[in-house]
């Protein structure tokens, strides 16, 4: 089933309890395609683009609460409680839907999340603001190029890294390419989001699954966010990057069929 209810296009598929996938900064749900084989045996999956990408229309001034509402909101039908995988910004949105929607999902899976993507006076396991406002600049002057650039950096020190880096660049432009605002838009998102002060709020189980060569999120981040959240579990995949999903499949969907079933 494919539905572009309020202009977020979402894909279903598979038998069992429901399963969310969000994907993460500029990217599309045809990223999570190598796991539905694995997948949807056991869940019910439902795999959305986001909004601004792929082929979700954009949303105007949204921040990770209008986006979890959004959700919330194309999702209603599904009656039973869900279990929720977030990768990166992915993960930062389902954190609010969890926190402003507690009944409403069962489990969170955070794949290289981080309650704040820039480093702030108090926090310095992140990047520079500086360093992500020269990314919004290269966007701007070229931003078929900087993405491509993006993703490698998403592989960076991983395991059978050049593996990784040909899944993500065949699949990044198959839903189209973001417009500018989509992207400006996400990347302000990016730049301002810090959850930090609300964590202690989700108190739903939580996974958090990082890559032990992780430059873009490091391990301190995700050991941090796992320490704060009331019932989180930390998994660190060992020579795994940005996207663990994709460079270790199997110690990764052990991960998540251990703790999504338990």
């Amino acid at each position: 089933m494919n539905a572009r209810v309020a202009h977020l296009h979402v894909e279903s598929a598979g038998n069992g309890p429901p399963l969310v996938l969000l994907h993460g900064f500029a990217m599309h749900g045809g990223l999570f395609a190598p796991l539905l084989p694995a997948l949807t045996p056991r869940y019910r999956v439902h795999v959305v683009d986001l909004p601004g990408h792929g082929w979700s229309a954009p949303i105007d001034g949204a921040d990770v609460a209008t986006l979890a509402d959004a959700l919330d909101d194309v999702l209603a039908a599904i009656g039973t409680p869900l279990t929720v995988l977030g990768w990166s910004l992915g993960g930062q949105i389902a954190l609010q839907w969890a926190r402003a929607r507690p009944q409403r999902i069962r489990r969170l899976v955070l794949v290289a999340t981080t309650p704040s993507f820039v480093a702030r006076s108090d926090w310095t396991c992140a990047m520079a603001p500086e360093t992500l406002a020269q990314f919004g600049d290269e966007l701007r002057v070229a931003y078929r190029l900087t993405l491509l650039r993006f993703l490698t950096l998403q592989v960076q020190g991983s395991d059978d890294g050049r593996r990784t880096l040909g899944q993500l660049r065949e699949r990044l432009f198959e839903r189209g390419e973001p417009t500018p605002q989509a992207l400006a838009a996400a990347l302000e998102l990016l730049a301002t989001t810090d959850l930090r002060r609300s964590l202690h709020e989700v108190e739903v189980p939580a996974l958090v699954v990082a890559g032990t060569r992780d430059t873009l999120v490091p391990l301190a981040a995700t050991q941090a966010l796992a320490a704060a959240l009331p019932r989180a579990t930390h998994a660190a995949i060992t020579g795994a990057a940005h996207a663990p999903f994709l460079s270790h499949p199997a110690p990764f969907l052990d991960a998540l069929r251990a703790f999504a079933d338990g």
